[in-house]
Parts: structure tokens; sequence; C-alpha cells
């Protein structure tokens, strides 16, 4: 059924049909038993799926990525498709448009996805406010970033504002210096700097009554010695965890044409092509800590047997993006029904 609405959808721009299938989501979930038939078709059978870290009892392992919900608009309505968690963002302090339209696209052929958006989001404060208000007790994580105009030294005053505005409304943080979109973010990841950050966020964490888990999203364009920085970093600074992978500005093993893909420019890469470095970057990080590091897995997740194969890499938690677009809404149901 999914695959006939799916050819329907894909005659409209991406970032289009996104917000008016949203909008239509939000309004089935609104009328008189909307929300009973959203479960029914969309929640998961299997019991015992239950995964707790952190202190957070997660009801499946299985999440909605960053990016898809960037202002918090719709989390009652995914709690709804069966997801065990969604991560809202990336939220920078201030609302900002983000990079000129179009600036999503898709590579069906690869099933895949190009976007340069550029942390377009209304702002910290709003998605909080709207946090605040919502119904459903999903776990939500926050995505924090820093405006596009806010030079890198002085990043730390953005990822703090929104760490503050969220911090009472999420359950727990993830750091985002690995987006390709944001000019010179990238380089945040560099030892120094991101050390820098995570101490400081880790310092108001500390003074809080009851700390929230911060995690890190890193590329899965690292090299090993990049890594093993990052997971040096990771336990001097005692984060909570790594989420892997954000998007690849790589374009290697496309079967997309290269004209095609050439005429798209920049962008990160999300979707199947990602799926096999993103595996190989959780289980290099698995084995390299034996497995003390918790990991929430995403790239390249479209079925169960992807879902296993990043768990058995050393991934606690899984997390879905581009295969949501192409799977459709029941994919967390179908996911979670087929695990181990």
């Amino acid at each position: 059924m999914y695959n006939l609405i799916k050819k329907i959808f894909f005659r409209f721009p991406p970032e289009k049909i996104h917000y008016q299938v949203m909008k239509g989501l939000q309004i089935l979930h609104g009328v008189p038993m909307g929300k009973q038939i959203l479960h029914s078709f969309c929640m998961p059978k299997k019991t015992g799926l239950e995964r707790t870290l952190w202190g957070l009892t997660f009801k499946n392992p299985v999440g909605l990525a960053a990016g898809f919900d960037k202002d918090a608009k719709y989390t009652d309505e995914l709690a709804s498709l069966g997801f065990g968690f969604v991560e809202i963002g990336t939220v920078t302090p201030v609302a900002q448009p983000g990079n000129d339209q179009p600036r999503l696209f898709r590579l069906p052929t690869d099933k895949a996805l190009i976007n340069r958006m550029g942390f377009n989001n209304g702002g910290a404060v709003p998605a909080a406010k709207r946090l605040q208000k919502r119904k459903s007790d999903i776990i939500i994580g926050g995505n924090i970033g820093k405006n596009k105009i806010t030079p890198n030294e002085e990043a730390i005053s953005d990822y703090e504002k929104c760490f503050q505005a969220l911090f009472d409304v999420v359950d727990y943080f993830v750091v985002n210096v690995s987006s390709p979109n944001t000019p010179n973010l990238r380089a945040l990841q560099e030892k120094e700097p991101l050390k820098q950050l995570l101490h400081h966020l880790q310092m108001l964490n500390e003074q809080k009554a009851k700390p929230k888990p911060i995690l890190l999203k890193i590329a899965p364009d690292l090299t090993d010695s990049q890594l093993d920085d990052i997971i040096e970093i990771v336990t001097e600074t005692k984060l909570a965890g790594l989420v892997a992978t954000n998007t690849t500005i790589s374009r290697e093993g496309l079967a997309t044409p290269a004209n095609e893909v050439e005429a798209i420019g920049a962008g990160g890469l999300s979707g199947l092509p990602v799926k096999e470095k993103a595996t190989a970057v959780i289980r290099y990080i698995s084995q390299k800590t034996k497995g003390s590091i918790p990991i929430i897995a995403v790239g390249g997740i479209f079925t169960a047997a992807d879902a296993q194969e990043k768990l058995d890499a050393g991934a606690s938690l899984v997390q879905v993006y581009t295969g949501f677009i192409y799977e459709g809404p029941t994919i967390a149901k179908k996911i979670c029904d087929g695990l181990k």
C-alpha cells in the first residue's frame, strides 16, 4: 500500500510534501478514533523490547533521528507511530531560515537523500514551550547546535543557551558538531575545541539537581585516529555516549548517474549508502572500548535486519530517518517485530 502512496508523494518536492504529510498526520491524530487507528497499524506487537539506558526506559529500541521534527511540533503524533523515542532538532538559540531552497533531494535508485538544510528551525525557546505541552510520555532527545552566524570561537555560548532552554523538557541531549551543512561546524570535532565544549556542557550539567545524559553525534567520515580521539574525549569528559553517525559528504558508490548527483551539489548524504560506513564506525568504537560507550546507531536502517546489524556491531539503540521516508509509517513496527 505504501509503495503506491510513495509514488504519489515522490511526485512532489521533498520538503513541501514533508510538511503536508505531517500536517495530515496531525489532523488524523486529533480526530475521534484517529489515535487508535494509528496505534492499530503502527504500534509494535512484539513484547519484551524495552531497553534501560542512562536510567531511562525506552519502550523499544527504535527511535526517530533528529532532522525530521526539528521544532518539536509532532512529538505526540510520532509517538503514535510506534517509535521508542524521538530526537528533536537540531535546534539553535535563535531562529534561522537555513539554506536556500531547494535543499532536500531524493536519490530513489540508491534509497538515499541529500540535504543541505542548514539547521532551519524556530529556535530553542519555542521548541521548549511546545514540549511543555506534549501529552505523550515518549522519551525525547534534544539535538543542539550553533547558529550559522555565530563564529566557532563563540560556539560554546550557543550550545549553552540551547542546553539551558531545553533542559527541563528533554530526557537526553545530543551535541551536533558533525553536520556538513553549517560552515566550519565540523571544525568543532577537532580535539581541543570539542574538549572545551563538552567540558563546559558537563560543568553546567553537574550543577543541575538531576543531570541529563549528554551524547555526541559524530560524522561517518572520521579516520581511525580521529575516532581514537573521540573515544579519548568521551572518556575524559564522561559523556553518556555517542550517536553514530551523521550524514556523509562522500558520493562514492552511488548508482544514481554522476551528472545528476553533481547537479544537486553540496549536502549530506543519508540512507542506504551510509549503512556500511556507520556500522564500521560503531563496530570500531565498540571493539576499541569493549562496549563501554553506549551508542545510538543511525545510518542506512530500513529493515529489522539492518537494525540487528547495528545492534550486533555494538549499538544499544537505533534511529531511522531516510528509512522512514522510503519505508513508510509502519517502519518502527516492522523493525521491532522483526528483531531477535
